[in-house]
């Protein structure tokens, strides 16, 4: 009994220790910090991983659209500059959060991601592009 105690205890240290691990290539940051940085840098690689509606609908300016529930996410990502920063976005973070992991695998190193999305974005009254 002691023994499966432990176990499990063992377990669920491993489970959440796992979870609550961040990926060192990934930074989040604010709406204002975002936008600072992407005015900042030169010739800033922006991707916006929503639907192309939604990119239609609004997007920053220069900001690519890749489709996070694409078909070919892994490969259009391949053609931006890994040796540069990629600031990306989506409406609430969660797609952008799971495209910067993936960015991360792929071998990115720099990635910035808005924290809470445009949604953060429009409500903290940044410059609509």
């Amino acid at each position: 009994m002691k023994l499966r105690i432990l176990l499990m205890t063992l377990a669920s240290i491993l489970f959440f220790s796992c979870n609550t691990q961040t990926n060192e290539s990934v930074k989040l940051v604010e709406a204002k910090e975002f936008s600072t940085q992407i005015e900042t840098a030169t010739s800033p690689q922006i991707l916006d991983v929503r639907t192309p509606q939604e990119f239609d609908e609004q997007h920053l300016a220069n900001a690519t659209n890749i489709d996070w529930n694409g078909s070919s996410f892994e490969q259009q990502a391949q053609q931006l500059d890994k040796g540069k920063t990629v600031y990306v976005y989506c409406k609430s973070g969660r797609r952008s959060a799971e495209a910067s992991d993936k960015l991360a695998e792929m071998g990115f190193t720099d990635i910035v991601e808005l924290d809470g999305g445009i949604t953060k974005w429009n409500s903290a009254g940044m410059d609509k592009h």
